[in-house]
């Protein structure tokens, strides 16, 4: 596997984006460009990730394709397809966005966002977003989230099945799928079955941490990576059985903490023999 995550510095070209990342030590980059960027600049940065052996991870759209407001839902759907044609310019692993809700928040929560009504536009969205495109070189993915399609590896099966598209692959946040006590505590198991599940459609993965707070009713709480007890010799374990998938630092304040997290991952990662 390959880690990644964001910098913390304005990248004026190629060459700069590459030494800044090694000096990182990542082998993983989030999208150096926006959709807006020239088909010359976009080339540059792929040829300069490719000279590097850096994987360029994901795309990222982070909208409401679902949205019951129809001018917000075109704009979201028209951001999805000019996302997903910029990383199959880049040569990224995936394009990612989250499923959508039909409540007045993008991202949740929303009682009808577990319904078949979500299950099937989620369906419909999709397909419409890759019918467009037709993307060669990368996939669009959904992140895994706590109260939407797709919130489980069964879920996410379903709608690989439903969409039925070749171009329609996974993105794994196994603490976006911690919402429950019971999961916290057997996480071991929510990520070993989630990979032998989807293994093969896996594409990027964001790492985390969670912690249950000893509070009255259940509070999960989203932490650096070493703070909580996601079982990260699993995780790490996991992901390296797979086609080199980067794993990418993300939700974090400062360089600081950034850096904590990559030495944390590195730590453990060199202690189970996996090579980042």
């Amino acid at each position: 596997m390959r880690l990644g995550g964001p910098l913390f510095a304005e990248v004026r070209s190629p060459e700069e984006w590459v030494t800044l990342l090694r000096r990182w030590g990542y082998r993983a980059a989030y999208a150096p460009v926006s959709p807006e960027a020239s088909s010359e600049e976009i080339a540059a940065y792929r040829e300069a990730a490719e000279r590097a052996d850096i994987v360029i991870a994901e795309v990222g759209v982070w909208n409401n394709p679902l949205s019951r407001h129809p001018g917000e839902r075109k704009a979201a759907l028209d951001a999805c397809v000019r996302a997903l044609s910029l990383a199959d310019e880049l040569g990224a692993r995936c394009c990612v966005n989250i499923g959508g809700s039909l409540g007045e928040k993008w991202d949740g929560p929303c009682a009808d966002d577990l319904g078949e009504e979500a299950f099937d536009l989620i369906v419909e969205t999709v397909r419409s977003i890759i019918d467009e495109v037709k993307p060669l070189r990368t996939f669009y993915t959904l992140e895994t989230m706590p109260w939407m399609y797709p919130h489980t590896a069964e879920s996410y099966e379903r709608l690989i099945k439903a969409v039925d598209r070749k171009a329609f692959a996974v993105h794994f946040d196994p603490v976006n799928m911690i919402w429950s006590p019971e999961r916290f505590f057997h996480n071991a198991e929510v990520i070993r079955d989630f990979v032998r599940r989807l293994g093969p459609w896996i594409r990027s993965c964001h790492l985390k941490d969670v912690r249950l707070q000893d509070r009255f009713l259940v509070h999960l709480e989203e932490v650096i990576p070493g703070r909580g007890n996601l079982d990260y010799r699993t995780l790490l374990s996991e992901l390296d059985r797979l086609d080199d998938v980067p794993g990418m630092l993300e939700h974090l304040s400062t360089p600081e903490e950034y850096v904590q997290a990559r030495d944390y991952v590195t730590q453990v990662a060199r202690e189970i023999g996996v090579g980042l």
